[in-house]
């Protein structure tokens, strides 16, 4: 947690002289899973946001592949703050390996999402901060399908003109 917020620091102290409209962003989901997030706007207010995450715990590994649509509605009382909602879908590879059974098994499954979070766009630096929670429900086998509450991140971009 030190090395981010020393990182944040350095980029936003390194780019203070400069200014830029938020059109794409690329940086880290860090939540549930880690991802790797790439956002573009496709108008002043819808954008879109795909992802790549990777999971490990115990003896199961996962990766996920996803996009969500988000409509963007300003908070006017601050300068490059927002709020949004939309949804999506995302692909989830799985793999269960335990080393004491022969219960190893492969999945796919699939997930239909909605987001809803905050985002907030540093006026004097190219870095871009959001907080969503992404409910999903989950298609796909027994032991990880149905509603899930537990996804969503804390984002942080770079971003681009």
């Amino acid at each position: 947690m030190k090395k981010l917020f020393f990182t944040l620091a350095i980029m936003f102290t390194v780019s203070v002289a400069f200014s830029q409209n938020y059109k794409s962003a690329i940086g880290l989901r860090l939540g549930y899973p880690a991802s790797i997030s790439f956002k573009t706007f496709l108008s002043e207010k819808n954008a879109v946001e795909a992802y790549v995450g990777f999971r490990r715990w115990s003896y199961v590994n996962y990766v996920n592949i996803g996009a969500l649509y988000q409509v963007h509605n300003p908070i006017s009382s601050v300068d490059g703050l927002s709020w949004y909602y939309g949804g999506g879908a995302a692909v989830y590879f799985w793999n269960y390996d335990d080393v004491y059974f022969t219960d190893d098994y492969n999945s796919l499954n699939v997930g239909i999402s909605g987001c809803l979070g905050l985002d907030f766009k540093f006026p004097n630096a190219p870095v871009n901060l959001s907080v969503d929670w992404v409910p999903t429900f989950v298609i796909g086998d027994a032991y990880y399908g149905g509603f899930r509450g537990d996804a969503g991140a804390l984002s942080v971009r770079y971003t681009f003109k």
